[in-house]
């Protein structure tokens, strides 16, 4: 096996590693290491919860005593570039060098303001050989929403609707439940996710929604509603000031095309029901910037999820 078929069978470990912290670690990104002498991993750990300690530091507290030795020959596999800053932890840098670790694979740079490159620069300085790029893609796509939040100061912005075969909301400007029952469940599961949810005035007066997870398990995120007084622009810099990482937008098509024509979004969801309608409101046509990040159907309805083909965007 060569070395850098060996390098993406570990850091694909690291990136199920980093997944086991979704719900917890936010606002700090997912992050997964490994540490591997010969082929055999001594070490693994992930980042649990903000606040506590980093996916390097677990990895190192789960070396057995007599493998401890072994460190100066072994490689360190991390998804993210260790940290080099005082924050809530001490920075990993620092603690890989003084575990004496031989070699470091990274799968990609992290944005945030103060590592950006120092915590590679800090481990070659002290005469560690250092890898970067393995599974650049599937490491930044891992964190895409910390990353987008970090580069442009606002939450990372999901559109989503529901809409018929011909591409309308309601008909005859009657609210429609197009929603099955499961794929209503994942946009509860959507909904879990993401730590703050936004509707237009109209269907808050119209619907009164609620906005809960009531058919998956998690906290309900934050409820907003967007009226002609909110300044979007404003708005997502008080949310980004705020710590809200993700937002989703479940408004009607004013709201919609309101975030489309500012440019603020990231993805789009848009689940499609086998019905026809003759009249009503037609949903907010797509941007041309786009490309479909994957497809799936359930129950008769076509799920399809878009991304951004410029910008600032994990593949």
């Amino acid at each position: 096996m060569s070395q850098a078929t060996t390098d993406e069978k570990y850091m694909r470990r690291c990136l199920q590693l980093a997944e086991c912290g979704r719900e917890n670690a936010k606002p700090n990104p997912m992050v997964g290491a490994v540490i591997v002498v010969e082929n055999r991993i001594i070490g693994e750990g992930y980042h649990v919860r903000y606040g506590e300690a980093h996916a390097e530091v677990n990895a190192f507290a789960s070396i057995c005593p007599k493998d401890a030795a072994l460190l100066p020959s072994a490689t360190l596999y991390v998804s993210l570039e260790p940290c080099a800053h005082q924050g809530k932890t001490p920075p990993c840098t620092r603690l890989i060098i003084e575990k004496g670790v031989g070699r470091v694979v990274v799968g990609c740079i992290d944005p945030f303001a103060k590592v950006q490159g120092r915590g590679i620069r800090m481990l070659q300085e002290a005469g560690i050989e250092v890898t970067l790029g393995v599974l650049e893609a599937e490491c930044l796509a891992l964190n895409r929403r910390f990353i987008v939040c970090q580069h442009h100061c606002r939450p990372y912005i999901i559109l989503k609707w529901a809409q018929t075969t011909n591409g309308f909301l309601d008909d005859n400007n009657h609210a429609m439940q197009l929603s099955t029952p499961f794929t209503r469940m994942l946009v509860h599961q959507l909904r879990a996710d993401v730590d703050a949810i936004l509707i237009g005035r109209h269907t808050d007066e119209r619907e009164h929604p609620a906005l809960t997870v009531r058919d998956w398990s998690g906290k309900n995120p934050r409820r907003i509603v967007l009226t002609h007084k909110l300044n979007i622009h404003q708005l997502m810099n008080d949310l980004y000031t705020e710590g809200v990482q993700s937002l989703l937008v479940e408004g009607g098509a004013t709201t919609h095309q309101s975030f489309l024509n500012a440019g603020l979004w990231d993805e789009i969801r848009v689940e499609t029901a086998p019905v026809v309608v003759t009249n009503g409101t037609k949903a907010a046509p797509l941007p041309k910037n786009i490309q479909i990040a994957n497809t799936k159907e359930y129950d008769g309805n076509l799920i399809t999820s878009y991304i951004k083909t410029d910008g600032l965007q994990a593949k």
